[in-house]
């Protein structure tokens, strides 16, 4: 798992929690089911299960991966519409395209960040580059979505290229653990995503045995999801494994530790840690739709059919586009709300 790495841990700044601060304890922990998304990528449904009100403000997450594919087999998702959140899709092996009809896009590979605002309505696809399909190779990410409250679902679509030595780098008083910021603040350190929505992003890799014991703001959510290995979540001590969820409450302290025996393909622990201001809005949701009720969920496909968030760019309007637009034509059923 490179994403980004460092040689010596003990340059980088060194977080740590108040020693008499509250620690969160674990609420729940969920295991994802897995799935496939798009022309066919393995996925885990990682928030599969958990109640909205402790995710808020994020709606969806996909572990993408941990695949090795062989030649001609990676696969990505055809071009399709967005409206009323952002999608931050994270490559921490292998290599992804992205393109969207108001000219953003571009590669990223091991620890870079693609960072899209939808807002009033996108088009946009995700494939790996044809190279890659060509010789196959490992792939490995995650997508997640962030909710935006209603008075910024019709803000202008955006997009962010962020490169993995743009992240901030930290580690703890004992140097177990590597930290990557990539949005929002930590300890005073702050990661280079841009948000609508106010939240923290990082990705920490803990060696066998190390504790990370971080500051968290308590106005935040706070959830923790293992990418690989195990080891424990909250001073009780609740084991976490790969594909693995926790959702953790009330306090201001985030404790995790890796086991000291790892599987020896995954000889550290990785976790995706997640926090953010609730909205505290009701949320509908349908598809690739996120808005704030049932009639505006039927809108937005009303208004992709009339061609109101755009077209495909020419040069991408081949057959097979063509068709997988049309497939979600249809008006939807089966909304869901909370």
């Amino acid at each position: 798992m490179p994403a980004i790495t460092v040689s010596d841990v003990s340059v980088l700044p060194r977080v740590s929690a108040d020693p008499h601060a509250k620690v969160r304890r674990v609420k729940s922990v969920t295991t994802a089911p897995q799935g496939f998304e798009g022309e066919g990528f393995p996925v885990r449904r990682a928030f599969a299960g958990v109640d909205m009100a402790d995710l808020d403000p994020f709606i969806h997450l996909d572990q993408m991966g941990e695949v090795e594919y062989a030649p001609g087999e990676p696969k990505g998702t055809p071009w399709h519409p967005h409206r009323g959140f952002e999608t931050v899709t994270y490559i921490i092996d292998g290599i992804f395209d992205h393109k969207d009809n108001h000219g953003g896009g571009g590669t990223i590979t091991n620890g870079d960040t693609q960072w899209m605002t939808a807002g009033a309505g996108i088009l946009h696809i995700e494939t790996p580059p044809e190279h890659l399909v060509v010789s196959g190779g490992l792939f490995h990410g995650f997508q997640l979505w962030v909710n935006l409250p209603a008075a910024k679902k019709w803000s202008q679509p955006a997009y962010q290229d962020i490169r993995a030595n743009d992240v901030s780098l930290l580690t703890t008083a004992d140097g177990g653990a590597l930290l990557r910021v990539i949005a929002g603040e930590l300890a005073g350190h702050t990661g280079p995503g841009s948000t609508q929505t106010p939240i923290t992003m990082v990705h920490a890799t803990l060696a066998p045995g190390a504790e990370l014991r971080i500051p968290w703001r308590p106005d935040y959510n706070a959830l923790v999801y293992t990418l690989n290995g195990k080891g424990t979540v909250g001073e009780s001590a609740q084991p976490v494994k790969m594909g693995q969820l926790a959702v953790l409450v009330d306090g201001s302290t985030l404790v995790i530790k890796a086991d000291v025996n790892q599987e020896s393909r995954s000889p550290s622990m990785d976790v995706l840690i997640l926090g953010g201001e609730p909205i505290r809005e009701s949320v509908a949701w349908m598809g690739p739709f996120v808005m704030n009720t049932k009639a505006e969920v039927i809108q937005a496909f009303e208004d992709f059919q009339k061609g109101l968030l755009g077209t495909i760019p020419a040069e991408h309007l081949t057959p097979p586009a063509r068709e997988n637009l049309e497939g979600i034509h249809n008006t939807p059923t089966g909304i869901q709300e909370g």
